[in-house]
């Protein structure tokens, strides 16, 4: 039961909401096509969605562990991992398992999609397998790529993916939502890995905040995060999205108090884990309130 519980945490059940909202939107793209996709096949991938991000936080975690990083890492509740495995160290075997058997399951859903859909879901699929397996061991080492691969991979892929595998068409709107949770996704795991600067270093990790420096990097944080924003505003303008789809706006307020806070909280860990915790919370409802603007 402890390594059982182990496993559990190590896929950071509590960060898995972003993974069904993502797909969410592709969900929402579809129907906005007047597509009404199969209850089935709306679950699927939902479901596929969850297990693809629980099988990257498994294989981070276990990589994480192995390479030593776990050891160095002052943990935040927004970055750092779960601290499972150096709890139980007894487990890493299991996690690795759940892992890989997770990531088998994505793949299961995949090849069903794949024989419904055909090539586009096979481009979108081997994308995301390739970046779920190579993310923590090779694309952490080149910081362009660490910073848009997570965006990729819960944007266009998961986004696209999704819209595909429910029979729906990729057009400019669909492009559009993708960029959108692209620049969003990107920004949460770039912030994200501030607290982690020293100890990412140490192990032989490559990204922004590395490279640029943590203020630098703050305020390219900013800019993916507004950017994300202007996208909507942009769409709308343009009628690629609905009127409607301005209600994800609403959290823009608080997306500016997040850029302009960060920068002078770099130094101070009581009130940067505030605005992490609120940039989780702008992200996250940024995107619901998207998907409801879509569904409208």
């Amino acid at each position: 039961m402890p390594q059982t519980a182990t496993v559990v945490r190590a896929s950071r059940p509590n960060f898995l909401l972003l993974a069904p909202l993502c797909a969410g939107l592709g969900v929402a793209l579809a129907w906005q096509q007047s597509e009404t996709p199969a209850l089935l096949h709306n679950l699927l991938v939902l479901i596929g969605a969850i297990l693809a991000h629980a099988a990257v936080n498994l294989l981070n975690e276990y990589d994480d562990f192995t390479s030593g990083l776990d050891h160095l890492t002052c943990r935040t509740p927004f970055s750092g991992g779960s601290g499972a495995l150096p709890e139980t160290p007894a487990a890493a075997r299991g996690v690795l398992i759940a892992g890989l058997g997770t990531l088998a399951l994505v793949i299961a859903i995949g090849v069903y999609f794949l024989w419904l859909r055909g090539l586009p879901m096979f481009l979108l699929g081997m994308t995301g397998v390739l970046l779920v397996l190579t993310y923590t061991r090779w694309i952490t080492r080149s910081p362009l790529l660490c910073l848009l691969a997570p965006g990729l991979g819960f944007g266009p892929v998961m986004v696209l993916g999704s819209l595909i595998a429910l029979g729906a068409r990729v057009d400019a709107t669909a492009l559009v939502v993708s960029g959108v949770a692209l620049l969003m996704v990107s920004e949460l795991l770039l912030i994200n890995q501030i607290p982690d600067a020293d100890a990412d270093r140490q192990v032989g990790r490559l990204h922004l905040v590395i490279t640029l420096g943590p203020e630098r990097a703050s305020y390219l944080v900013g800019t993916l995060l507004l950017g994300g924003y202007g996208l909507v505003a942009g769409g709308a303008a343009l009628g690629l999205l609905s009127a409607w789809s301005l209600l994800a706006l609403l959290p823009l307020p608080a997306a500016w108090w997040v850029s302009r806070q960060l920068p002078s909280a770099l130094n101070h860990p009581a009130r940067l884990n505030r605005v992490l915790g609120v940039n989780v919370a702008v992200l996250l409802a940024t995107l619901a309130l998207l998907i409801v603007g879509l569904s409208l």
